[in-house]
């Protein structure tokens, strides 16, 4: 009986696969009426296969399309050894054009593929590329001091720390940088709900390593349906007290991405980022989603201890810029 079921869902799987192959896409409606099974079964077998790579999806309810994946698993034709392989798996993830998300290897062989370049070749490369930043990331985070003191003469946070580069040279932005970029054009809730579980329990371990007893969310300043830093701040659902920081209208609105110049970016934080709070703390942590120039924070970090709010402020960005001054304009 187990060898017939496991016979019938393999059946099941293979006819799923060509039936899509054969009309180029397919809903789980469609599915459910050709194969005569209930949409539950149906929704069973599509998760497997989406698991597999087999298939990705596009849409979101109630139009979801199923479509063949373009990248089989073809990893194994490669001679790439096991420990590089297995930093790619880790750490690349490439979103296509059509909206499929490649992780890894998988990834990593369209990448180069689309780049007309040898994937053993590159993987050599990219590998040499990922020790290069090794050094600056220790326990799973990357001080960022030395870019503010190359930036500013005064400097008000205490501590500043990302949790990833958001791009590394040649081969564009990191895993973290991808997906900051897709959860925030996108405003994509369940994107911003991965984000924020990847990076929840670095966040827990700063808390505890510096005592800190209160948090502040750095405000949007371009205006969404859906705002990441308040969905981030939702998703997170730290157990400590929220610092009110608001960014003020004005008659036209001037996000920081817009602004090339650091004297621009300064006065931009300074004007309309305001601290509308009057509760103390010893050790506030200030989350950002981007650190280019760092003017944000830091014009922000002033303003909380000019109005004495905080002892000692630890900024936290989920990704930043390798450079000094830098701006990231994506997000």
């Amino acid at each position: 009986m187990l060898c017939y079921n496991s016979l019938m869902k393999g059946n099941t799987s293979q006819k799923i696969l060509d039936f899509i192959e054969d009309k180029g896409q397919a809903t789980g409606n469609d599915l459910t009426g050709y194969l005569s099974i209930t949409s539950r079964a149906v929704r069973k077998q599509l998760n497997k296969l989406l698991s597999e790579g087999k298939l990705y999806k596009v849409g979101k309810p109630p139009k979801v399309f199923y479509l063949l994946s373009k990248q089989k698993s073809i990893a194994n034709k490669y001679d790439i050894e096991p420990s590089l392989k297995k930093s790619i798996d880790d750490n690349f993830l490439v979103i296509t054009p059509s909206g499929e998300r490649l992780e890894g290897s998988q990834g990593f062989i369209y990448w180069c593929n689309k780049q007309k370049l040898g994937v053993e070749k590159t993987a050599l490369e990219y590998g040499r590329t990922l020790k290069k930043y090794i050094p600056y990331k220790k326990n799973g985070l990357i001080d960022g001091m030395y870019k503010l003191k190359n930036t500013f003469d005064k400097i008000y946070l205490d501590k500043i720390f990302y949790l990833d580069f958001y791009s590394i040279e040649r081969f564009g932005k990191t895993k973290l940088g991808q997906l900051l970029l897709y959860a925030k054009q996108s405003q994509d809730k369940s994107l911003i709900k991965e984000l924020a579980s990847q990076i929840r329990p670095k966040v827990e371990s700063l808390i505890e390593s510096f005592d800190v007893d209160a948090v502040g969310f750095i405000p949007p300043t371009v205006k969404r349906e859906i705002q990441f830093m308040q969905e981030l701040e939702r998703n997170l659902n730290l157990s400590l007290p929220s610092l009110k920081i608001v960014k003020v209208k004005t008659p036209i609105i001037v996000p920081q991405k817009t602004l090339n110049k650091l004297a621009d970016r300064i006065e931009n934080a300074r004007d309309t980022i305001m601290v509308n709070d009057a509760r103390q703390y010893k050790t506030l942590l200030l989350l950002d989603d981007a650190l280019g120039s760092g003017a944000t924070l830091n014009e922000t970090a002033k303003k909380i201890k000019k109005q004495k709010l905080a002892e000692n402020i630890i900024g936290l960005a989920i990704t930043g810029s390798f450079s000094g001054f830098e701006v990231i304009s994506e997000v």
